[in-house]
This record gives C-alpha cells, structure tokens and sequence, in this order.
C-alpha cells in the first residue's frame, strides 16, 4: 500500500485535536456542594470556639469534594463514602506512629505498599488507596488536636456532610443520570451514523462511541450486580442499551462503502435518545425513507428493532442478556479482585515503587530535620499514584501547579486575618476545586494548594513562614519520584500501549475468525467485538499518558498510534463484512479467514517482541477481488504496512 493512501490511518489535524484536554462545561452542582461542604464545618467550628476541629472537618470535605465526580447518585455514595472509611483508617494509623521516628518510617511505608497494590482494582479502591495512604502521612506528619479518635470522627463527617450534599435531589431525580447516560450513547451512535464516509469524522465519532457505551455498561452493570435484574426500569435500561449495538455494528458499512445516509436516519436515532432521556418510551413512527443500498438496508433493520426496544415499556428480567460487559455479584468480583491485586505482578511492583519513594521521603526527613516534613510524602502519594498517568508529566505539573498555588496562597495569607475572614476566602477557593480538575492534574494541584494550606494555617498558625518549606517539599518529593520512581524501574522507560496494541492485534485475530465460524452466535459476536473496543479505548489512553514522556518511550507511542487506528478499521470492516454476509453476501472461504486471521497473528508476534523497528512479515497470496473480505484484507495490508515502517 503507497503512503498517501496508508496516511488517511492518521489524520494530523483530528490526531491533535483529540490529544487536548476536553474542554468540559462548568459543573456547578459539584462546585456549590464544594463550597458549602468545605466552608460550613469551618464556620461552625468558629462559632463553638473549636476552629482546628472544623479545619479538620473542613479536610475531610477536601478528600470528598476531589472524589465527587460521579453522575449516577448510588455511584456518588461509593466514590465518596468508602474512601472516607479508608481515610479515617489511615488517619488513625498515622496517629499511632506520630513523631515516631523509624517506627513512623515503616508503618507509613507498609500503607504505602497496601495502598499502590489496592489501586490497580479499579476507581473507587484507588480513591481508597490514595485516601489512606494521605490521611496516614497527615496523621504521622501533624500534630492533630483532641483525643485519637477525633480526627477520623471529624474528617469522616465532613467527607459525609458533601456526600449527603450529593445525594439530596436523589429522590427527586432518581434513574435521571442512568437515562441520560444510555441517551448519550444514542447520540453519539446517531453523530456516527452522520459522519458517513468522512474519515476524520467517522474516527472521532468512533471513539466517542466507544467512550459512551463503556459508560453506560459501567453504570448501569454495576447497578445490576447489586439488583440482580429484579429491579424492572434498570432491565429496561439494559435492553435499550443492548439495542443501540446492532446499530453502531451496522455503521462501520456505511462508512466503508463510501456512501452516506440521509439525514432523517441519524435524526431518528436521536428522537430515540430522547424517548430514552425522558423515560417516556417511543410509540412514533420513526418516518424512515426506503433503503436503497445493502449499507442503508443493515442500518434501517437494526434501526427498527431499537425503535421496538425503547417502545416497549415491559421487558422480561429473566430473559435479558446481561453478557455484554460488566462482571457478576459483588462478592465474585471482590474475591476476583483481591486474588487479582495478591497474584498480579504489576499491582507488586506499583505498590513497591509507591513504598519505595515513602520510604525514602520519610527515612529522609528522620536523619534531616526538615520543618512540617509531611508535605514531602504527600507531594509522592499524588504525584506517584500508579493510575493517575504518565509519572514524568505529573511530577512537572505538580511542580508547576504547587507553584502557581503558593501564589495564591500567599496572597491570602499575607492579605487575610485569621479568623471569620478564612470562612469567605475559602468559599471562593473550594469551588476552583472541582472548576480546574477537569482541566488537567497541574490545574487540579493550582486549586487545592490554597485550599490545603489555608487549613493547615488554621492548625499551626504559621502564616506565610510555611509557603517557602512548602515548595521546597514539593520539589524534594517531585526529585524523589522522578528518581525512585521512575528512572530506578525500567519499564519506566518502555511505554505498556505495545503489549496491549499486541494483544488487541491477537484478539481481532480471534475475532475475524468468530465472525464468520459456524459455531459463534450474535451474542457472542457483539461481546467480543465490545471487548475489542473497549481494549483499544484503553490502549488510546496509553497511548495518550506515553506521550507526554521524555524519548524513547514519547517516540515509539506516536509512531504506533497510526497502527491502532488501522486496527480498529479491521474491526470495523470485519463487522461490515459480517453483516453484508447476513444480508445476503456469499460468505467467505473458510480459507481466506484463515489467512487474515494468521496474518493478524504474525502481526501481534511482532508487536510484542518490542522490537524498535519490526522486521518485514511474511508475504501472503492475495484474496479473490470480490471476496467479501477484501475490504478487510486491504486493512490488514495496511496494518502490515505500517508495522514494517515503524
């Protein structure tokens, strides 16, 4: 394949476009419970006389107002209120081991180790992991007023004061979030549809669909683990999302032909999002024109059936398939989890490179008298977090953040008195929180240093004497990490976007097989495919964090990236191949499928030998011309094409 045409794999102007920061609108529902929550336990103390007790509580609110970005309201309670249960057991394991020295130095270091491992499990354990291992370096690093129990009593009930902000429309609003979100894979497959043939558009809206369905399956199949399909509106839910799928399967044949819907089609799939987002169902002719080519007629027939779906009002629990995504019970997937975290080899070595740096940091401040020592292993808990991203990128913006933030906080330190006036300087700092956190880790470090430091004041009583140790402490923990933590662990250096790029190579293998074997049924088919997407939505971000580090690992990740576009143009063919076989089209040999599917598997070796410049595959004998699999033979060509000049 020449190079102008193997280009059209990577788009330079759309592949900039989506490497920026999404630009998110203002959400100013968090931002008020932000204000309210970290301000009032502050006010109240003031007025009872115990301003460091509503510093504390105010902290507390901190840790809850960083975790409070879910929409769904039961999933509100579990980013908020776990974490908080974690902390406090953190803040009393700090406590037990305050100004012990090496005692200090080994305990802290044990959480440390816990904490990394537990982060690999998912969201909600690395806001645990994180929590714990914060409240415990707070706990050991500051002296904390009134008895042990205090400070995790006080913290806790603050992180619960947001959360009881966050669920107060719950039962006014309750299933609104779970609609929405199906809604929005609606909508995106509806933006899908009406991309056509325009590769720039078609790979965006791509993505964009793969982003919404992983979220809606998230939510509402952890939903369902809980239910266990008793509860009727989250079946229905289910069985819409299911239906959108075929219609996604049915676009990539529409892109592909080279041929483009009329607009009534995408315009009814998003009159659909709207009987979904209301709750209302459908029941309106969708007032489809005729098809009049294979593509239109595979979109129109899945089409119709999502219609009947969303228009059904009852929908047999017990006849649903939940196997699209999600995993079982709670109790299989926590024994799953935790025998994951025990037997995983890179949850290990996180939690060993995590309780390396706090061992460093905190053997460091017990041979060295460093004042307020503490923020030295705070800046390493959040800058080293394993799955927080690219670690060489976070050290520098945390750097750069806590900078911009010791601006402001000087400023209100030097210009405000202690007392009342902290209580409105803090009502205009606390919602800058969850303002600037979508915006990136140095904006989200810019908005809470002030915060932060504003309470500790409150606690010690320093004023600006803590600003300069402050950001000494930064970037002595920042050092700490980009050498203990980065350059000491050599696949530092290698970005882990190969191995999985690998492996999605071997499974669409597996998948160009399934499509076309006796023995796979639909269901079947749609998983897989799901799966597929799904692991290369997780190699883009890979892709994304290995990007911002420093040569080879930054080099070698933009020269495969034209190579997970391509491949995820042999799924979309090969699911466009599949369907034209469904609606007529003689199916292929069983031999052609072979080939395809070794190539891939040639492919996937290469790749994961590591190589910095793959060698040239073996050449294969072309396919017939007008084999149905001849739009996937050129993108596997072109796939090869690409891994040979990389």
């Amino acid at each position: 394949m020449d190079r102008e045409s193997s280009a059209r794999h990577l788009p330079p102007d759309w592949l900039v476009r989506n490497l920026r920061t999404p630009r998110t609108p203002l959400k100013r529902a968090a931002m008020a419970r932000a204000a309210v929550g970290m301000t009032a336990p502050l006010a109240i103390g003031l007025a009872l006389g115990q301003t460091a007790f509503g510093a504390l509580a105010s902290m507390g609110a901190l840790n809850a107002v960083i975790g409070d970005t879910a929409d769904a309201y039961r999933l509100r309670v579990l980013n908020i209120a776990v974490p908080q249960l974690t902390g406090a057991v953190g803040v009393v394991l700090g406590s037990l081991v305050h100004d012990g020295g090496w005692a200090a130095v080994a305990a802290l270091t044990g959480v440390a180790l816990v904490s990394g491992m537990i982060s690999t499990i998912g969201a909600v354990a690395s806001a645990s992991g994180l929590l714990l291992l914060l409240n415990a370096v707070i706990g050991a690093g500051l002296p904390l007023p009134g008895p042990w129990w205090a400070a995790p009593l006080l913290m806790t009930g603050g992180g619960l004061l947001v959360l009881l902000l966050a669920l107060l429309a719950w039962p006014l609003r309750a299933g609104v979030p779970e609609r929405a979100s199906v809604a929005a894979a609606y909508r995106s497959v509806a933006d899908l549809l009406a991309a056509g043939s325009d590769p720039d558009r078609y790979t965006a809206a791509r993505f964009e669909v793969t982003k919404a369905l992983n979220r809606s399956y998230d939510l509402l199949l952890a939903h369902r683990a809980r239910h266990h399909a008793r509860n009727r509106e989250l079946t229905r839910l289910i069985a819409q999302l299911n239906a959108i799928n075929p219609v996604a399967e049915a676009a990539p044949t529409v892109g592909l032909t080279g041929g483009a819907l009329p607009p009534e089609v995408p315009a009814a799939v998003h009159r659909l999002a709207d009987a979904v987002a209301s709750g209302t169902g459908g029941g309106q002719p969708l007032h489809l024109p005729a098809p009049t080519t294979e593509a239109a007629r595979a979109v129109d027939h899945a089409l119709v059936h999502a219609a009947e779906v969303v228009a059904n009002p009852d929908v047999d629990p017990w006849g649903l398939d939940y196997r699209t995504g999600g995993a079982g019970a709670v109790s299989v997937r926590a024994t799953r989890a935790a025998r994951g975290v025990v037997l995983s080899a890179g949850s290990w070595r996180y939690g060993l490179r995590l309780a390396l740096c706090i061992g460093l940091a905190q053997a460091l401040v017990s041979l060295v008298p460093v004042p307020r020592s503490y923020w030295i292993a705070l800046t390493i808990t959040f800058v080293l977090k394993p799955d927080f991203g690219s670690v060489f990128s976070r050290a520098l913006l945390r750097a750069l953040g806590t900078v911009a933030g010791l601006v402001v906080a000087a400023t209100v330190l030097a210009g405000v008195p202690r007392g009342w006036w902290d209580v409105p300087v803090l009502l205009v700092l606390a919602p800058l929180i969850p303002a600037l956190t979508p915006r990136g880790y140095g904006y989200q470090t810019a908005a809470i240093t002030p915060a932060i430091l504003l309470l500790s004041d409150v606690l010690n009583q320093e004023g600006t004497d803590l600003l300069l140790p402050r950001l000494l402490d930064s970037l002595l923990g920042c050092a700490i990490v980009l050498v203990a933590g980065y350059l000491l662990w050599p696949e530092s250096w290698h970005t882990r976007a190969g191995h999985r790029l690998s492996q999605a190579v071997a499974d669409t293998a597996a998948y160009v097989e399934a499509a076309f074997g006796e023995d796979s049924d639909a269901s079947a088919r749609t998983r897989m495919r799901r799966r597929l997407y799904r692991d290369l939505s997780t190699v883009r971000t890979e892709f994304q964090r290995a990007l911002t580090e420093p040569p080879p690992t930054g080099r070698r990740a933009a020269a495969w990236w034209p190579l997970v576009v391509a491949v995820e143009r042999i799924v979309d063919a090969t699911t466009a191949a599949r369907i034209r076989v469904h609606h007529g089209a003689p199916p292929p040999p069983v031999a052609e499928t072979r080939q395809l599917a070794e190539e891939l598997r040639e492919l996937a070796e290469c790749l994961r030998g590591g190589a910095e410049t793959l060698p040239a595959l073996p050449a294969r004998p072309a396919l017939l011309s007008d084999s149905v699999l001849e739009p996937v033979r050129r993108e596997v060509t072109a796939a090869r094409s690409i891994a040979e000049r990389n």
